[in-house]
């Protein structure tokens, strides 16, 4: 995954026209996005934005990015209404969660954790991990884009039941454990 410390245009190609411009910060959190393909010079990456699993090219010369690796993996299961959290040398970690509804199903595809939000006063989760995917079924949502994430719930009976606007609704638990990961590591959404 990688960091830019100044805003990087985004490219549909290795020299081809401009399509974005990757800012450092994304919802108040530094910007980290998964590398998905690399070529002299350049990187491909995943974008937040949409369509849904969006890519483009950024120049990787002049020490402008930071590179990391992350040893996590999310896999959110929609059917069995499982998030598993993968991590290199430990067992895999397992929680049913919520999902989204029918009339607004959590999107599927690869994605990655974007940012971390800690919002005051919010009355169902102390911390809320945006990730780098949108609705497909709301165009907004809350005065917002309708981005998806993960999120904390007050009520326990929800989990294991498709009833959210798209985000993934975890156990408190699991939101302690998933705040620890770091920005840019990849989520995987199945069917």
């Amino acid at each position: 995954m990688t960091h830019p410390t100044e805003p990087h245009v985004v490219y549909a190609r290795p020299g081809g026209p401009p399509v974005a411009v990757l800012p450092t910060t994304e919802l108040g959190s530094p910007t980290w996005v998964p590398v998905v393909q690399t070529q002299p010079g350049w990187v491909r990456v995943l974008l937040p934005n949409r369509p849904n699993r969006s890519t483009g090219w950024i120049h990787s010369g002049g020490g402008k990015l930071q590179n990391a690796y992350s040893a996590h993996r999310v896999e959110i299961d929609l059917s069995a209404r499982r998030l598993i959290l993968f991590e290199a040398g430990h067992r895999p970690r397992s929680w049913t969660v919520a999902v989204g509804a029918p009339a607004t199903p959590t999107p599927t595809g690869r994605t990655f954790l974007l940012a971390s939000l800690s919002p005051p006063g919010s009355a169902y989760s102390p911390l809320i991990l945006p990730l780098g995917l949108h609705s497909t079924a709301l165009d907004s949502f809350d005065g917002g884009p309708s981005t998806i994430a993960l999120h904390g719930w007050p009520d326990k009976s929800v989990f294991g039941r498709a009833v959210s606007h798209g985000c993934v609704r975890v156990p408190a638990t699991a939101l302690r454990v998933l705040s620890r990961i770091p920005l840019g590591s990849l989520v995987m959404i199945t069917p």
